[in-house]
């Protein structure tokens, strides 16, 4: 039988082309979307056989909407989002500051009569309706005008980081940098899949295993109802996955898991206007008690972030660029205590072409915190080349999980302590990592062949993605020197 998910995205999808020409961006759509089948479904689940209480107010809910036509349906519609976006619990979060984008009222009428009321999307199985939703999440990181690539990871790399950490049913799950949901889902995805889990254990997964952090209320909008399509939160406050605010501000739990890639670009910072109407950036500095160094490095402020919320022996995986792994000053600080208070015993060294953004340099580090004590706590670390002599595109060659299937094995979750050199694996001891200048991780040992011979040469378009990318890294470093100079201000 055909899987039915693919063949719904492009219904869905042919649509959004009809209302790309009045302007509406593909970010808009999949809002648009996420505001219909929320209140499509509500109105499902209070029929038989569920017959649940519906969340939405009577006269604004799904109903209510099929009833009307024309501008009295662009007027009601806008009302009800208004009125849903002053609820609490997840009302509030999927309905707060929502607009309607599509003027059209005809428009409006077909999406809502010919697309969604069709459906009964509450019998469709949670794969087929999920899946369905991550196709459009996917399809919206791909319109790269619309940036919302940020927001989203490779599935093939999440689903890699999901498996070396090896998530035990009853264990909290959080990721402070949430976008929409990849890691949750794919973390909820294995312990369905590898444990056998009683009833208790199933409702846990529904709400109280899962945490996220993000800091945009759209995008907090899109996990939420990702999460929910995938059956995990429910309507109370108590019951929110996903929450929008600046996990940077401060400590918002302890958790035994954190997955997390925290997003790009190098410095917080805010533009403040004076009374002349001169505006100027400023760094925004996070001062807080719990964090080794101060810095306006954002990434470098996460990776002290996830550690403040581990629980003790709790594991994280945590996508980085390189810069955190090699910038002085504060970047040496925090890598010195990190190596001390925490066992940091794997580093993946990422390919380059399998982000959305374009020309990152990243990797995952994994470590997991420990108790106080006076020895370090790091022995080894692991490093996986998974960059030289490899290329990735996001169209023609993009990284598929089986690329990461030798990552894995040499990983070795069932027994960490049983790992052996090869060719891309390497362990270097913490006396040899903290004899290294500014104890700099960004380690390579493999020849690239393309130094070798000119006839092993990447094609064209990679070689001009790994100079833009180096380009960018070294503009990145001299405007955060500028910005510390006060050039310009």
């Amino acid at each position: 039988m055909s899987n039915p998910a693919p063949q719904l995205v492009q219904k869905l999808w042919n649509y959004c082309n009809i209302l790309r020409d009045d302007g509406l961006s593909y970010g808009d759509y999949v809002e648009q979307l996420t505001f219909l089948l929320f209140l499509k479904m509500a109105d499902e689940q209070a029929k038989p056989p569920f017959n649940k209480p519906s969340p939405i107010p009577k006269g604004k809910d799904w109903p209510a909407l099929l009833a009307k036509d024309g501008d009295e349906l662009e007027i009601h519609y806008r009302h009800t989002l208004e009125e849903l976006g002053k609820r609490s619990g997840m009302l509030g979060v999927i309905f707060r500051k929502a607009q309607n984008k599509i003027q059209d009222p005809a428009k409006l009428r077909r999406l809502i009569v010919d697309l969604i009321d069709k459906e009964q999307w509450t019998s469709l199985s949670v794969d087929v309706k999920g899946d369905a939703y991550e196709g459009l999440l996917q399809k919206n990181a791909e319109d790269v005008k619309g940036g919302a690539g940020q927001y989203f990871t490779p599935r093939a790399l999440i689903a890699a980081m999901v498996e070396a950490i090896a998530p035990r049913p009853g264990e909290t799950i959080c990721d402070p940098a949430c976008g929409t949901g990849g890691f949750l889902l794919a973390a909820h995805d294995y312990l369905g899949r590898y444990h056998d889990l009683d009833r208790t254990q199933k409702k846990k997964l529904k709400s109280g295993t899962f945490f996220g952090i993000e800091l945009v209320d759209s995008v907090t909008r899109l996990c939420a109802m990702n999460l929910l399509l995938h059956g995990i939160g429910g309507e109370s406050e108590e019951d929110l996955p996903v929450v929008t605010k600046d996990a940077l501000a401060g400590k918002h739990g302890e958790y035994e898991i954190v997955l997390a890639n925290p997003p790009f670009g190098k410095k917080s910072s805010v533009t403040i206007t004076n009374g002349a109407g001169e505006s100027s950036r400023e760094s925004l500095i996070i001062n807080r008690d719990d964090f080794w160094a101060t810095t306006s490095n954002k990434q470098l402020n996460f990776l002290q972030h996830i550690f403040t919320i581990l629980k003790q022996h709790g594991r994280a995986a945590v996508v980085l660029p390189d810069n955190v792994l090699f910038e002085g000053g504060a970047g040496e600080t925090i890598r010195r205590e990190l190596l001390k208070q925490a066992d940091v015993h794997t580093l993946l060294r990422l390919p380059t072409g399998i982000f959305y953004a374009q020309g990152v340099k990243a990797n995952v580090l994994f470590f997991d915190r420990k108790p106080a004590q006076e020895k370090p706590w790091t022995q080894k670390l692991w490093i996986y080349d998974l960059r030289t002599n490899l290329h990735f595109t996001l169209k023609e060659n993009t990284l598929k999980r089986s690329d990461l299937d030798d990552f894995v094995a040499c990983y070795n979750p069932k027994n960490r302590t049983d790992r052996k050199d090869s060719e891309r694996f390497k362990s270097f001891t913490y006396e040899e990592l903290t004899k290294r200048d500014k104890v700099n991780l960004d380690i390579f040992w493999l020849k690239d062949d393309a130094l070798e011979e000119s006839a092993n040469l990447p094609a064209p378009e990679i070689i001009a993605a790994d100079i833009a990318a180096d380009l960018e890294a070294a503009l990145e470093q001299f405007a955060t020197i500028a910005d510390d100079l006060g050039v310009g201000k």
